[in-house]
């Protein structure tokens, strides 16, 4: 799954990474290092720009709410539960199935947080049935530097309580869609800890490599096998993983310190 990432890369250097042909400063968003659910995020996606006269799709860069509201939706409060998509059923889930056809984007991020429980810790929970275990966060992200550009879906839901002029009359909101984790080695494995995506945690955001953006972000492209081999999981061994601090845990931490790399997994919570 995704439920935590950092994404501290400036808007203008996403521009000329993904070809951004419009974006406007009044969405300019703080480097995160501490991307929660609910929270505002950058997505790049291709489609018109409203009211131009133009109505070819333009690539942009925006700020959407991450947590999917579908158009359908009464309210938007299932939101925080809408945050990830599976790529084996996104097509045909009713939440998810018009916008993997119609409205698809890349949310850019440096890596993502995941959550192992140590072994000790997965005894002892087991032997007495109480104990909550620790867990230990891993960073994961790309070996070599380049951003991690997760899939994604967006969509626009009408809040009809306001009227059609006021600002927050219209959510737009994103899911990062997800496959089953790696089991091929790590890129840069822990010292000591998991060697595979999968000894961290069955699930993965799907990473899309840049040979598939343009083709991800087109919306000309509708058809479903077209659309689901774009869902295939990137080639193995493209990632590293490393231990960080426990502080990541709490999401009203936030900072550079996050992504700083732990010697080793802290205390109580060895793999």
């Amino acid at each position: 799954m995704c439920g935590r990432y950092a994404a501290s890369r400036k808007p203008e250097d996403l521009t000329g990474l993904f070809g951004v042909e419009r974006w406007e400063p009044t969405e300019t968003l703080e480097p995160d290092w501490n991307v929660a659910p609910t929270k505002e995020v950058y997505a790049v996606l291709e489609r018109p720009v409203k009211d131009a006269d133009d109505r070819r799709p333009v690539r942009q860069l925006r700020a959407l709410k991450w947590g999917l509201v579908p158009s359908w939706s009464k309210t938007p409060d299932g939101a925080a539960r809408m945050i990830n998509a599976r790529a084996e059923t996104v097509h045909e889930k009713p939440s998810f199935r018009r916008a993997f056809v119609q409205r698809r984007c890349i949310l850019p991020a440096d890596g993502y947080y995941e959550w192992v429980t140590g072994a000790e810790e997965r005894q002892l929970e087991e032997k007495k049935g109480r104990k909550r275990p620790r867990k230990q966060p891993y960073f994961v992200t790309p070996a070599d530097g380049s951003v991690f550009a997760m899939a994604g879906l967006y969509e626009f839901w009408r809040d009809t309580t306001l009227p059609g002029d006021h600002e927050n009359a219209w959510w737009v909101t994103c899911s990062v869609i997800t496959t089953e984790a790696e089991t091929t080695p790590l890129a840069v494995a822990p010292a000591e800890g998991p060697g595979a995506l999968a000894d961290i945690h069955p699930r993965m955001p799907l990473m899309l490599t840049p040979d598939r953006w343009d083709a991800w972000l087109d919306p000309s492209r509708t058809g479903e096998d077209e659309l689901r081999a774009l869902l295939e999981p990137p080639p193995g061994g493209l990632m590293r993983a490393y231990p960080v601090a426990t502080a990541v845990s709490n999401v009203r931490n936030n900072g550079p310190e996050l992504l700083e790399e732990l010697a080793a997994p802290e205390e109580s919570t060895l793999f």
